[in-house]
């Protein structure tokens, strides 16, 4: 019998008849695997086939009709598309094209006013014209489903069940992306949708289509797959949580393997601190070094010194290096 994602019920903290049980649950699998399924979520169905779809017949269109969007006319705010080949995960090209969203912020906010790197409007499409709207339905869509499950996370630390709010995602770091993944290539090596690595901030919500490739470094068994499973979506915890509970909850390496004679797409949604929050070890986290010699990328998050958009920016800038050194 394969090894199974957790997966959690979040009916008990949406109606606020059982939080405690969800947040017993959500305490485990971030102990055992930083990787979970959410079911009885409450967002709504039909948005969500609008959303993939939509983003069928995006990724369907020529190359050239893509590229109107390209990341490199988004500037600083780091939005857009970017085809096959363009994102680096571990200094090596995914096999994935895909488009870039964030926050919807005009010329006359503060932060784009400042130039600060993340920030700014988004790119749509021309074609097909719905996908905008609908990107930013699903951003705020997520955007609520993400504060409904860090409350569920802030109880199973003992925190209170708006601690997130109170000190970190007042003002929250959002981030979304809509991925393609082609068919894999015959090169005669393995090659990875995307590479082995672990995400940045709190917490990211994944969409995935019916066609499976996602995998997850359990602890305790070795790499198991996260296959899609119907009415869930995949949640999982970033580096920043891990930091912010000193190692009790890690940030858990995950990949993706390419298909086999299909497209596979995505859609991951990431909830993060504020840009200029300092994260740091709370409670009995202050106790416990954040130190784990087997991590993909040797860091040890307790040493690091800065924000989180200081940590964002040299995470992101390794993804994208060219276009790193035009904005930055």
């Amino acid at each position: 019998m394969s090894v199974q994602i957790p997966v959690v019920s979040l009916a008990g903290l949406r109606s606020g008849a059982d939080p405690a049980t969800v947040a017993a649950a959500l305490s485990a699998a971030c102990r055992e695997d930083g990787f979970f399924y959410v079911a009885d979520h409450g967002v709504d169905p039909t948005l969500e086939s609008r959303l993939e779809t939509a983003s069928r017949e995006f990724f369907a269109q020529p190359l050239e009709t893509k590229l109107a969007i390209r990341m490199a006319l988004g500037g600083a705010a780091w939005r857009g598309y970017f085809p096959i080949g363009d994102e680096l995960t571990s200094g090596r090209p995914d096999i994935k094209e895909g488009i870039y969203f964030g926050s919807e912020l005009g010329a006359d906010h503060p932060r784009v006013q400042a130039g600060i790197p993340l920030h700014g409007p988004n790119l749509m499409p021309g074609h097909p014209v719905y996908l905008g709207p609908t990107v930013l339905a699903w951003i705020e869509a997520m955007t609520g489903l993400a504060e409904l499950i860090l409350r569920g996370l802030a109880l199973s630390l003992d925190l209170a069940e708006d601690w997130f709010t109170e000190h970190y995602t007042t003002d929250p770091t959002v981030l979304f992306r809509i991925f393609n993944y082609p068919p894999a290539p015959d090169v005669g090596e393995q090659r990875w949708g995307v590479g082995e690595h672990t995400d940045y901030g709190l917490l990211t919500i994944l969409k995935q289509d019916d066609h499976g490739g996602l995998q997850v470094r359990s602890r305790s068994h070795g790499w198991i797959a996260a296959p899609p499973l119907p009415g869930t979506f995949v949640c999982n915890i970033g580096d920043m949580l891990d930091r912010l509970t000193g190692g009790h909850y890690r940030s858990t390496p995950h990949r993706v393997i390419p298909s086999v004679g299909y497209h596979r797409l995505s859609w991951p949604f990431f909830f993060d601190p504020a840009w200029d929050a300092d994260v740091r070890p709370v409670g009995r986290a202050e106790l416990a070094p954040d130190v784990d010699e087997s991590r993909w990328d040797g860091a040890n998050l307790h040493e690091f010194a800065g924000t989180y958009g200081d940590y964002l920016l040299a995470k992101v800038g390794k993804v994208f290096p060219v276009l790193r050194s035009q904005v930055l």
